[in-house]
């Protein structure tokens, strides 16, 4: 597997869903501004995508994707399609049986995390109803997880990174037809969500009946492959979900924080996800299946090799949007959602929020370099500590913060907390010798930082000269932040690639009819 193109394909499509998601949220922003409503529909979408995040993305790629790959390997696609359909008769019934569950359990869950919006009448109320339009989406979702899982083991990448563009299709629709009433525009954009699940599966599914994989809905059973599978998604839950359970803080820290602190955390969450989701996933993606083949060949040489690469990879994108993103959140913020019902001290608090958060960005992705290196070797438990420390001592502090810094203790603990939990998983695979960095690993990183410097300045100069097109009308908005992208990309790549930062001979593998370097 050639690991630049398995990036450039997942990261690629992945792209296209943020950039219609920002669509969304721009027209979003505007029409529904900071208000009850946008905070109730944010927090009705911010539940199910936990438990996605949690469950589907996060724990059960973890465990099934290394178990798919050795049945694969070992036994074929018969073998590996009996599996998959193992699984599926599983974990059909238990999404199902969850969804009923905490459709029924709505308000008093509801409560728990956000109580406070008891205080705004009518707040908690529609909340709940437009929760229960979106919890569904999450059994939807989470078979796409299973269906993308038999897909990327495959080494086909292209359905299952496209398939969330359906849902940011979906919300644009709702919020373009809605009636002109806040209160009406969010529930259409909850049903939109459930529709926007649905689209999803339907399209994984004849994507994996194309790839040749038949799966087959029977009657549930324990089998030693689902019991094995059950093992590691359990502890993986927590392990792999240490941001994602920090949302839920989210949720409840900001439901004491007044009208709007949802929705700011929200819109500065979607900027910081944009680099985590392109970068940090599509390498989580595409690495655990190489690294979990090299360990069934027992080939720690080529694992380490994968995972060095990854971590070259990582930097190489992650450093530059770090920078860009904490020097110029402001006008970042101002051009994509300020006007309309989102007003400009809601532009410059978010804008705020996003320097912090994004100072754990390069933390973020390395955590999901990481990770399958652990995952591939079975080995579920120590992350789950670290990752239950790291929970624990954040909730903690931000009840301890929070009274001094407001909205911006959830921000600044949630970055630390990727730093220790990123810091302690390196120290522990360095310490086993399963991932060192070898010296060029160091140097390459190095370089990075100085080519990101070097385009921070750059940003800094665009910023201070070309301040006011941020605030201004659409053309000179894009002007602006056409700029920004496109002028520090340039110095930072231009100095990267001249003082040595870019793998030129990995790069070369991408342009037509090269068959230089492949990175296994």
């Amino acid at each position: 597997m050639n690991l630049y193109r398995a990036i450039g394909s997942i990261g690629g499509l992945t792209m296209v869903s943020r950039l219609l998601g920002f669509a969304r949220d721009m027209i979003g922003s505007r029409v529904l501004g900071a208000s009850h409503a946008n905070d109730a529909f944010n927090l009705a979408f911010l539940l199910p995508n936990i438990f996605r995040r949690l469950f589907a993305e996060g724990a059960f790629s973890a465990g099934f994707v290394p178990l798919f790959s050795r049945r694969l390997e070992a036994g074929g696609t018969a073998d590996a399609e009996t599996f998959s359909s193992d699984i599926l008769s599983v974990f059909m019934p238990t999404l199902l049986l969850v969804t009923i569950v905490f459709e029924v359990a709505m308000p008093g869950i509801l409560l728990v995390v956000a109580g406070e919006y008891q205080s705004v009448p009518g707040k908690l109320d529609l909340a709940v109803e437009l929760t229960r339009w979106t919890f569904p989406y999450l059994l939807f979702i989470s078979l796409v997880a299973l269906l993308s899982g038999v897909l990327n083991s495959l080494t086909r990448f292209a359905v299952a990174a496209f398939a969330p563009a359906l849902l940011n299709l979906a919300l644009i629709i709702g919020l373009l037809v809605a009636p002109p009433d806040k209160v009406e525009t969010v529930r259409y954009m909850a049903i939109a969500v459930l529709v926007g699940g649905i689209a999803q599966f339907a399209l994984c599914w004849a994507a994996v009946r194309r790839a040749g994989i038949k799966l087959r809905l029977g009657r549930p059973r324990m089998t030693p492959a689902v019991r094995e599978l059950v093992v590691l998604i359990l502890p993986a839950t927590i392990a792999a979900g240490v941001y994602q359970i920090s949302q839920l803080f989210y949720a409840y820290f900001s439901s004491r924080l007044g009208e709007g602190a949802l929705t700011n955390l929200s819109y500065a969450d979607r900027l910081n996800q944009l680099p985590l989701s392109i970068i940090g996933t599509a390498l989580g993606v595409a690495i655990l299946p190489a690294i979990s083949q090299s360990i069934a060949r027992h080939d720690e040489v080529e694992a380490a090799d994968v995972q060095a690469r990854a971590f070259d990879l990582s930097m190489l994108l992650t450093l530059p949007a770090t920078l860009a993103l904490a020097v110029a959140s402001g006008p970042i913020i101002g051009a994509l959602y300020q006007g309309g019902e989102y007003s400009v001290e809601n532009a410059r608090i978010t804008g705020n929020i996003l320097a912090i958060l994004v100072t754990g960005l390069p933390a973020y992705v390395l955590v999901k370099v990481l990770t399958p290196a652990f995952y591939a070797r079975k080995d579920v438990k120590t992350p789950v500590r670290i990752a239950m420390a790291v929970l624990a001592s954040g909730v903690v502090a931000n009840f301890l913060l929070i009274p001094v810094m407001g909205i911006y203790s959830l921000a600044t603990v949630t970055s630390a907390s990727a730093w220790i939990n990123f810091a302690s998983l390196f120290v522990i695979l360095h310490a086993r010798r399963q991932f060192r960095m070898p010296g060029w690993l160091i140097g390459r990183v190095a370089r990075q930082l100085l080519a990101a410097v070097a385009m921070a300045a750059t940003l800094y100069a665009i910023k201070r000269v070309a301040g006011d097109l941020f605030f201004g009308n659409v053309i000179e908005r894009v002007i602006g932040l056409g700029a920004l992208v496109g002028l520090g990309g340039l110095v930072y790549f231009a100095v990267a690639w001249m003082i040595g930062g870019i793998d030129k001979e990995a790069i070369a593998t991408l342009l037509p009819r090269s068959k230089k370097v492949e990175v296994k």
